[in-house]
């Protein structure tokens, strides 16, 4: 089982997998590990990634960038209409309302969701991910910033299914760093012990995320996080941007606004000009050939003078600090390091003001681009059961308060209750208990709106259903679970009805409010979302685990306001549970029709970039044999082709080449399969030629060695020489026969080939050479290498010597080298019974 990690950036993505020797970051096909969060589209095909990176000028209006803030968000909303003037490409309004990207995809005009688009780069780094591991990959854990609201999330959901990706967790990108801080830590303080506290900065392209979190050994809580949703690097991209468009208009008369091609080549090399300030001091020349109206513009730029223009955005660095310390109730002193990640960091005036702030020295230690990725492999494999990894448990936190409204019968209005205060931890359940004596609807949403990058503060409706009245008439208990669960996604996840079996005489408890320890709670709703988060557990385990939950009553929700009976003393009572259906309503979701309707077509652009890929190979395959064969026609190949042949073939590889560039730039696969095979047809001759020039001499060499060995045993044979006296003389000119043959043969082709052309087909192939070496090894190897017959001496009654030395009168020497007169002389000891090894007489 594969375990992936994916850090989904503004910009740029990551994949980072967890194998047996740690953690990896994976390359792309281009042996680079961020891989472009960029999408374009074409008349035959999809590029995404780096291959689309290069498309962003050419084909602006359909290269998509820059999408990840759009995810769950209407078409009206203000943050889109203010990001829709900025964009190359087209945004549209789907049915639905929320955001599409209008493209010309296959030579048609086509609106796709943002889920769709970031379904589609979710896929390339599926692909990346098994291209890499050689097996394929389904589970992840994908990063989404901290302040993601409810609908983001679902969104990015929803396109990790379009992706066909299971996604274990969604987790923030501030607890990935966190993770893959802590969890190799070694020092980190006893459970018991105070914890350590470590502040985590990451500035990204896009956003600024600050969270502050404690650490003990194996256990790591999120206490508070902030951040600045568009304080990022491409602000500070957009301010050089801003400053030459100006300069170059006063110096150049030119309006580079109004052309959107020129803006995003200025962009790119804006942005390359601050990576080089983050290094250089002095001042950095801007250059561009052929700007605008063939018009070549130069600038230049200094650091103290693009830090002077920064003044506004530097400023913005130190709010988000000073708030997740006065959240987390913490003071500078208590704070143990200040990590820092992301882009944007490397910006040295951004360090320094960070380092300041806090009266420290900055720490380095994590990867500022593929920290989140790492943390995310990390989540992934504690989440795996294919994986053994150290005991670590992680306690996120809600970033916003979520609060439940509810039309309330004994108040004859609205109630509401604030169920998750700002940085809850989180994964979390409450129970909450209702009387009702009818179906009951639920409103969850954001109670701070002034706190949300996001315009709409509704989280969706909840309908229980199925709720009847019991049996005297009275309200029924009706137990509501609402949890934020592995992934920060809201949801009422269960409702029950209590049906109470009592005597006549005894009443019902009124219901309180139960704290729970809140630590114990947590750890076990903790263990429950990752151990049962597939497998919803049993009525008895759910039951059980209820039973450690926060129970609140409605009497504790509004002002300790009472609908439901007076407290008594509990009776003996039979109680029964009833599952009650929960209709949702939620702000942002997508139908499972829809989810299958987009992963279907996915599926089907998935295809035709396969085929098209296969195309293209054909289509290069053409074009890489005839640029080959032309020039080794005049090279290697130059002797083993005819003039008159040489000069057809050149002008049909000519031929071809104009008609690849021409008429041939849109063919079919198969027109390229057929194109190929008719130039192999004359071009494989001429190879083969070539080919058998190469081996035919070695050939010859190997069967001119092997007649040699056969005449040497003949001549031995004939000289009486002792290792071949054995042999049979009529074998043995069987040999001399097949030696003789073989070199006659060897002899006429050679001298038949030599007089051959090499321009013409050989006579003599290397591979009937091969063959004729075979034999003539089939025929002699099993006669010159029979070996010599074993005599079998006569056995002896007298048993042999008992002793292990030599024979008296014999010395020293070794007894396995002794003739059958000497071992049976009649000194040998009549007591021994062994049999004397069988040996050869010479």
């Amino acid at each position: 089982m594969s375990v992936v990690g994916i850090d989904f950036g503004f910009q740029s993505c990551y994949v980072a997998v967890a194998r047996a020797g740690g953690i990896e970051t994976i390359a792309n096909e281009y042996s680079d590990r961020c891989t472009p969060s960029c999408i374009a589209f074409g008349p035959k095909n999809r590029s995404i990634g780096a291959a689309a990176k290069s498309q962003v000028i050419s084909n602006a209006k359909n290269a998509v960038q820059g999408f990840k803030r759009f995810h769950g968000r209407a078409f009206l909303d203000p943050f889109a209409q203010d990001e829709k003037t900025k964009l190359a490409y087209e945004l549209s309004q789907l049915p639905t309302g929320s955001v599409g990207i209008k493209v010309m995809y296959m030579e048609e005009e086509r609106n796709f969701t943002i889920e769709q688009i970031t379904g589609m780069l979710l896929t390339k780094l599926k692909e990346t991910a098994e291209s890499a591991l050689k097996r394929p990959v389904v589970d992840c854990v994908v990063s989404v910033p901290c302040f993601f609201t409810d609908s983001e999330r679902r969104s990015v959901m929803d396109a990790t299914q379009i992706a066909g990706l299971n996604c274990l967790r969604l987790i923030n990108e501030t607890t990935a760093v966190a993770l893959a801080y802590g969890i190799y830590k070694q020092d980190l303080p006893a459970p018991e012990e105070k914890p350590r506290n470590v502040v985590f900065v990451d500035i990204g392209h896009s956003a600024y995320q600050v969270s502050v979190c404690a650490f003990n050994k194996g256990k790591l809580k999120v206490l508070a996080t902030a951040f600045d949703t568009t304080l990022g690097g491409r602000k500070f991209d957009e301010v050089l941007v801003n400053y030459f468009c100006e300069e170059f208009g006063k110096k150049y008369k030119l309006d580079i606004k109004s052309k959107i091609r020129a803006l995003l080549r200025l962009s790119q090399e804006c942005e390359k000009l601050k990576k080089l300030m983050s290094a250089n001091a002095s001042d950095l020349p801007m250059n561009i050939e052929c700007f605008m109206n063939d018009i070549d513009v130069s600038g230049s730029m200094n650091r103290s003078k693009f830090l002077e223009m920064c003044d506004d955005l530097l400023a913005r660095i130190e709010s988000p600090l000073r708030s997740v310390l006065e959240q987390a109730k913490l003071k500078k002193e208590d704070i143990y390091a200040v990590e820092i990640v992301g882009g944007t960091t490397r910006i040295p005036v951004v360090k320094e003001r960070v380092s300041k702030f806090f009266g420290k020295e900055i720490s380095t230690t994590l990867n500022a681009d593929e920290a989140v990725a790492r943390g995310c492999a990390l989540q992934c494999a504690i989440l795996s059961p294919a994986f053994k990894v150290r005991e670590f448990s992680i306690t996120d936190l809600v970033p916003y308060p979520i609060s439940l409204t509810w039309n309330s019968p004994a108040e004859e209005g609205a109630s509401d209750c604030e169920v998750f205060p700002k940085n809850h931890a989180a994964p979390f359940s409450k129970v909450l208990t209702f009387y009702r004596k009818e179906p009951f609807r639920l409103e969850a949403y954001y109670s701070c709106p002034k706190e949300l990058p996001y315009p709409d503060p509704a989280i969706g409706q909840f309908l229980v259903q199925k709720v009847t009245p019991q049996a005297d008439g009275s309200s029924s208990k009706v137990k509501v679970k609402v949890r934020v669960n592995i992934h920060g996604i809201f949801s009422v996840s269960s409702a029950s009805l209590v049906e109470v079996h009592k005597s006549e005489d005894s009443e019902e408890p009124m219901e309180t409010d139960q704290h729970a320890k809140e630590e114990e709670k947590m750890q076990v709703d903790q263990d429950e979302q990752q151990k049962t988060e597939e497998h919803p557990p049993s009525a008895q385990a759910e039951n059980k685990a209820e039973s450690e939950e926060m129970e609140t009553s409605q009497a504790g929700l509004k002002d300790k306001k009472t609908d439901q009976p007076p407290q008594a003393k509990k009776p003996k009572v039979k109680t029964t549970t009833v599952d009650l259906p929960i209709e949702n309503q939620l702000v942002w979701q997508r139908g499972k029709d829809m989810l299958n309707l987009f992963i279907e077509n996915e599926g089907k652009m998935i295809m035709q970039d396969k085929l098209e890929k296969e195309r293209n190979d054909a289509k290069n395959a053409v074009e890489e044999y005839v640029y080959e064969m032309r020039d080794k026609l005049c090279g290697v190949y130059d002797k083993f082709v005819g003039e008159e042949d040489r000069n057809s073939f050149t002008l049909k590889l000519e031929d071809t080449e104009n008609w690849l560039y021409e008429g041939g730039e849109d063919q079919p696969k198969q027109v390229y399969i057929d194109k190929l095979a008719e130039l192999k047809a004359v071009g494989q001759p001429i190879q083969a030629r070539f080919q058998e020039s190469e081996e035919r001499p070695k050939a010859f060499e190997e069967l001119g060695k092997q007649i040699q060995l056969c005449m040497k045993a003949v001549h031995a044979y004939k000289a009486k020489d002792e290792q071949y006296d054995h042999l049979d003389a009529a074998e043995m000119a069987k040999v001399e026969k097949s030696a003789n043959e073989a070199m006659e043969w060897m002899n006429n082709k050679l001298n038949l080939q030599n007089k051959q052309s090499l321009a013409l087909d050989p006579l003599v192939k290397a591979k009937e050479i091969d063959a004729k070496t075979k034999e003539l090894i089939n025929t002699c190897n099993p006669i010159i290498t029979k070996p010599k017959p074993k005599v079998e001496l006569p056995k002896e009654d007298q048993k042999p010597a008992e002793q292990n030395g030599p024979v008296e009168g014999q010395g020293d020497g070794n007894r396995g080298s002794q003739t059958a007169e000497q071992c049976s002389d009649s000194t040998a000891p009549a007591s021994t019974e062994k049999k004397l090894p069988e040996m050869d007489i010479d």
